[in-house]
Order: C-alpha cells, then sequence, then structure tokens
C-alpha cells in the first residue's frame, strides 16, 4: 500500500513546535520547481527564506498538497504559494533547530538548478542520504556529512 508523503504533517508538527517554544518558524523553499509562487526578487541560489510566523503573514494555510499564506514584501501585499515537495526545511530562526527534509527529485525538470543550501545539517554518524532512494544510483556532487554530534541546523552566511 502507497502512503501519502510524510512531509507536510511532519511540517505542521514542527511548525506548532517552534511557537510554542516562543520561537520563529521560517521555511526554506526550493523556488525552481513547479508551482512555487514567491516574489523572485528575494530569490538567491534557486532558494527563498521565508518568515511564517503568525506575526508576519495571515491566511496561512498548511495543506497536504501546498503552504499558502498572504504576506508583504517591499511594502506589496502578495500570496505565497508553496507545494509541499518545494518545502526544503522547517526551523526556529533564534535557534536553528528544526528539520531539513530529503530532497525529492523533479516530477518535472525544466531546468537543471543545483542545489545550494543556506543551512548546514549535522547529523548522527549514520548520515541520511540526501537524495530520494531512487535516485541513489545517480552520482552526485555533494560535500561529505560532517561525522557525529547531536543534530542541529546552522544558518550559512
Amino acid at each position: 500500500m502507497t502512503m501519502t508523503s510524510s512531509r507536510p504533517y511532519i511540517a505542521r508538527a514542527l511548525y506548532d513546535w517552534i511557537l510554542e517554544n516562543d520561537c520563529t518558524p521560517y521555511i526554506l523553499v526550493d523556488a525552481a520547481r513547479n508551482g512555487v509562487e514567491v516574489p523572485r526578487e528575494y530569490v538567491k541560489d534557486g532558494q527563498i527564506v521565508l518568515n511564517i510566523s503568525p506575526a508576519a503573514v495571515r491566511a496561512m494555510h498548511m495543506g497536504n498538497d501546498v503552504i499558502t499564506f498572504d504576506g508583504r514584501f517591499g511594502g506589496e501585499a502578495l500570496t505565497i504559494v508553496v507545494p509541499v515537495e518545494a518545502l526544503m526545511a522547517i526551523y526556529a530562526r533564534e535557534n536553528g533547530q528544526g528539520m531539513v527534509f530529503e530532497v525529492e527529485p523533479f516530477a518535472e525538470v525544466e531546468e537543471e538548478v543545483s542545489p545550494h543550501f543556506e543551512l548546514e545539517a549535522v547529523s548522527d554518524p549514520e548520515p541520511q542520504p540526501q537524495e530520494a532512494p531512487a535516485a541513489k544510483d545517480e552520482e552526485t556532487e555533494k560535500p561529505p556529512r560532517k561525522p557525529g554530534g547531536r543534530p542541529h541546523l546552522k544558518v550559512v552566511k
């Protein structure tokens, strides 16, 4: 039996957890994915970081297929649309705690975009694969993961 993606459920739980701990939830979005509607002038290296706290957005909806909300960018009100498969990470601005999601392959690749993460994931000694299981045989040029320690996120500037 095929199950639906756990990503939207985990994202909602982390969003609630971050808010309950009086932190500011941010999401990292792959802006090159089909269906992503974000202000392109704020996209850097194919990605955008968005503050999704209740103080920063209105009409927030985190569905199983898409995250939508209204926000202001440069004084202009915009509706933001993030398909769940474009969600790369959700984390607390104050301490970086959250989760980086596994990169899913494009359903339809319009252009090749090499990933550049603004967050650095450090995990347990057994590293988790960064690609979906079906893509394991493809060669990748990823930096080696740092061994050991407790998982955490670090903003890389």
